[in-house]
C-alpha cells in the first residue's frame, strides 16, 4: 500500500506554468467576449438601422463596440487570472512541501 501512495505523489508545481495558463485563459476569454459583444453589437446595429430606415454600418459594431469591450474584458480577465493562478501556484507549492515532509 505504501508503494501506491508514493506513486501517487504529484510533482511539485512549476513557476513557468503560471504565465502560460494566464495567457491561455486571457486569450480565450478575450475571444469569447469579442464574439459575444460583436453579436450583440451587430443585432443592435441592424435593429437601429431598421428603425431609422437606413443601411446598417457594420464598422460601428466592430470598431466602436466590440473591440473596446473585448480589450476591457481582456484586461479584467488578465488581472483576475493572474491573481488566481499565483494563488493556486502558492497553494500547490505549500501542499507539495507538506506532502513531501509527511
Amino acid at each position: 500500500m505504501e508503494n501506491m501512495a508514493s506513486a501517487y505523489l504529484a510533482r511539485p508545481p512549476r513557476w513557468y506554468g503560471v504565465p502560460v495558463r494566464v495567457f491561455v485563459v486571457t486569450f480565450i476569454g478575450t475571444l469569447l467576449s469579442f464574439a459575444v459583444s460583436l453579436l450583440l453589437a451587430i443585432i443592435g446595429t441592424v435593429a437601429s438601422a431598421a428603425l431609422r430606415g437606413v443601411h446598417p454600418d457594420m464598422r460601428i459594431a466592430y470598431r466602436y463596440i466590440a473591440l473596446p469591450v473585448a480589450l476591457i474584458a481582456g484586461a479584467i480577465i488578465f488581472a483576475i487570472a493572474l491573481v488566481m493562478e499565483i494563488r493556486h501556484y502558492r497553494q500547490s507549492k505549500t501542499l507539495s512541501a507538506i506532502e513531501r515532509t509527511s
